[in-house]
């Protein structure tokens, strides 16, 4: 196991005792909501980002800024680009995927961002607002970075969103997770191609508390040396979907049923349970590593040597002083490697106190929610020495919290991207914030 070393918890690094402050964009979207995942530092650049919708009739749309010259573009209302904009079905509310780069284009795949509340749970409206029909699926998309044309690639089945997307870039393979029942898909760009595999567990997130209930993996990967593709599952397995021989299978003698995670009821929502959060590549040992959701500690997965080993706690300090788990129950999807293909930049949250005492929400949630006020901070770890450090809350100029962050991007320019909440005009909406990276701050 060479990766023992790395994944030593070296010197804690302290607080720089500095606050990060985020710039605010204006994207243009009143009704823009939670985004998750959809925002990526393309090879031009540039930011792409997706901001979503929860409104039946309101697309999410899609956006371009470019930091040179500091101006957002939008690119299209994600039902338009479907061609479905005068079907006058549920919206295409989401983009729930990254952006990833092949040939000089990005592919991403849409969702559904428009519910309906049935026994206390967000379902795929199965009684659609009138003058609409149901949703009709996520989409498979392209977007050439040159002409700025977006190509419709494939239909999902059943009517199904996307819940999580990787692609192998080399090969031109995109595996996907649908939502709410769970089916893994294989899409071949070069061929189009399209095969619906089984579902991963239970019934997914369609299923009944209790029994078949299962919350979906939120992030794939890619071992680029065979092509294979991994996912987790509420139970704490690990599959893995094998193009060359069209097989789904479970990975026998590794799973993330590990005490420092917790303990969970698999068959409830309110948080992923077992499953990872976030995985990556990283190629400097050839591994995956990754972040477990509610208690934020730090893992390795070797697919060659089919262990996986748990490293250091990847929370912010005012968390692990506080010894509880992430404030946001499903932990955070803002997690990612970094240019150097050596740091990871992680952004996730903290308890707040007033008085000295810590604020606490409630503890059954549902949705996967804030557990109370976020305390938003940048931590970085750095894999070869195993340096950790926290950076320090991030703020708005005028003293705000951003909150419910579930993505980045690490720019060329010097600074970090992310999309959070914010207050205007008397109304919360989601939209495009950015910070200096402390990293490379000249």
């Amino acid at each position: 196991m060479k990766y023992v070393e790395t994944m030593e918890h070296k010197p804690s690094g302290k607080t720089n005792n500095e606050v990060l402050i985020a710039a605010i964009f204006n994207s243009g979207f009143a009704d823009a909501h939670d985004t998750y995942n959809a925002i990526t530092a393309a090879s031009d650049g540039k930011i792409y980002y997706v901001l979503s919708s929860e409104k039946y009739s309101v697309a999410g749309r899609f956006f371009v800024f470019d930091p040179a010259a500091g101006i957002i573009q939008l690119i299209g209302d994600l039902t338009d680009l479907c061609g479905e904009s005068h079907a006058l079905s549920i919206a295409q509310g989401k983009s729930h995927v990254e952006f990833y780069e092949y040939q000089g284009k990005l592919f991403f795949a849409t969702h559904v961002g428009y519910y309906e509340l049935i026994d206390g749970m967000d379902r795929m409206a199965r009684n659609p607002p009138e003058g609409y029909g149901l949703y009709r699926g996520g989409h498979l998309l392209s977007y050439d970075l040159e002409t700025g044309s977006v190509e419709r690639l494939a239909l999902i089945p059943d009517g199904e969103g996307v819940v999580s997307m990787v692609m192998d870039t080399d090969r031109g393979h995109i595996f996907c997770i649908t939502w709410p029942t769970g089916h893994f898909i294989f899409y071949d760009v070069t061929t189009g191609v399209l095969k619906n595999k089984r579902k991963l567990n239970g019934d997914g997130e369609n299923g009944i508390p209790g029994k078949d209930f299962r919350s979906l993996c939120r992030s794939l990967v890619v071992d680029p040396r065979t092509g294979c593709a991994y996912a987790s599952t509420a139970e704490g397995n690990i599959f893995c979907y094998d193009p060359a021989r069209d097989q789904l299978y479970c990975v026998e003698g590794v799973d993330l049923r590990k005490d420092y995670f917790g303990k969970y009821d698999f068959t409830q929502p309110g948080s992923m349970a077992y499953n990872w959060r976030k995985v990556f590549w990283y190629p400097g040992s050839k591994t995956v590593y990754g972040v477990h959701g509610n208690s934020g500690y730090l893992f390795v997965f070797d697919p060659v040597g089919n262990c996986l080993q748990v490293g250091p706690r990847l929370t912010s300090i005012p968390s692990k002083l506080s010894g509880m788990f992430d404030q946001f129950s499903y932990g955070y999807l803002g997690f990612t490697l970094g240019p150097d293909k050596e740091t990871i930049y992680y952004l996730t949250g903290g308890p707040v106190y007033e008085n000295g005492k810590r604020l606490k929400g409630v503890d059954a949630i549902a949705k996967g929610a804030a557990r109370g006020p976020e305390n938003l901070h940048l931590v970085t770890y750095h894999i070869p020495s195993g340096y950790y450090q926290d950076h320090g809350p991030v703020y708005y100029a005028d003293g705000g919290r951003p909150s419910y962050v579930n993505s980045i991007a690490v720019g060329a320019d010097g600074y970090i991207y992310t999309i959070a909440r914010i207050e205007r005009e008397g109304k919360i909406v989601a939209d495009l914030i950015r910070f200096k990276n402390p990293l490379q701050a000249g």
